[in-house]
């Protein structure tokens, strides 16, 4: 589970940076999925390790022109790269119409279905591996944050274990591998969480802008591995935050703390906090780590693995703090 940042500016691309769009790369099923798509996204992806074959869902986060812009070049692209059998995209009221209107006056034709689900609060997608959820975001327009929740796996079935204690092989080795009690033959009970190793936790990535700190985007984000939220603004430029419904480097790490989270990693800059003014985008950083110290700021191109969580590291996270001694 890895993300991989193609685009980190706000409203439009820099030299050293193009406009908002991450992919979460999902190796062991050979997909790829999109958060956002701002304008020159598909050259992103060529100068990437991502393979637009590979890309299955688009989830974008609202209708303002640096989110949307590549969507349409991306999709038709697409269907020039291979064959693939279904794209689905999620995202706001008129994201479907937008899309058709793009069709109608191009007289583009896509090769293959192109399925548009627009999003309220709650679950989005959801299959045997993953939820998608998302909530909305306080903006200038509609916007939702988004959510990946991996469900839980249980730990490794030790079948030396069962063969030693004469469990027949077949289907009572499926029951017991999802931890269920059977009952033997003979009569014996036998608990599968007893053969089983450690429970591996499902990791959480959660992605939020655009959006001043609001309560949602902390409920979005609670105990998330990895939370991505905009930080447009420095501290010192807040009221321009206010102004355009955006948050600072300290609003996205208020979040942070406040949802518990393991990592954040802050996104959407403005291009004024460019090399040589007032304010740099390390100062960004300084702020952020102020208040919560395990931030990162990110770079188009940088590329991020989501680390599995031990049951024992979940534990402890929630373990309120031990009073200290004076």
């Amino acid at each position: 589970m890895q993300i991989t940042f193609l685009g980190t500016s706000s409203g439009v691309p820099t030299r050293s940076r193009n406009v908002s769009s991450i992919a979460l790369q999902l190796p062991q099923r050979a997909e790829t999925w999109l958060f956002d798509c701002g304008e020159g996204t598909q050259h992103q992806i060529l100068r990437s390790d991502i393979r637009i074959s590979q890309i299955s869902r688009i989830f974008i986060t609202h209708m303002h022109g640096d989110h949307i812009y590549g969507l349409m070049g991306l999709l038709s692209s697409i269907g020039l790269a291979g064959n693939p059998t279904r794209i689905d995209v999620y995202g706001p009221p008129k994201l479907d119409d937008y899309l058709r209107a793009c069709g109608r006056y191009s007289q583009t034709h896509f090769s293959y279905p192109v399925k548009v689900h627009t999003v309220e609060p709650g679950v989005v997608f959801e299959d045997a591996e993953y939820v998608v959820s998302c909530e909305a975001l306080t903006h200038r327009v509609p916007a939702f944050g988004y959510r990946v929740s991996e469900k839980d796996r249980p730990g490794r079935f030790n079948i030396e274990q069962a063969e030693a204690l004469g469990i027949p092989s077949g289907p009572l080795y499926g029951r017991l591998k999802r931890g269920e009690v059977v009952t033997l033959p003979d009569g014996r009970q036998i608990n599968g969480a007893d053969l089983c190793g450690e429970v591996q936790i499902g990791r959480k990535f959660v992605y939020c802008t655009d959006t001043i700190y609001c309560d949602s985007a902390v409920e979005l984000a609670r105990d998330a591995d990895v939370l991505v939220h905009e930080a447009t603004f420095a501290h010192q430029d807040a009221e321009l935050a206010y102004q355009r419904l955006h948050s600072t480097s300290t609003m996205a790490a208020q979040v942070a703390l406040n949802a518990g989270v393991q990592q954040l990693i802050m996104t959407h800059f403005s291009p004024r906090y460019a090399p040589g003014n007032a304010i740099a985008l390390e100062d960004l950083l300084t702020e952020a780590r102020a208040i919560f110290p395990n931030t990162l700021m990110a770079q188009d191109f940088y590329t991020h693995e989501i680390p599995r969580r031990r049951p024992a590291a979940l534990t402890a996270s929630r373990r309120p703090p031990s009073p200290s001694r004076r």
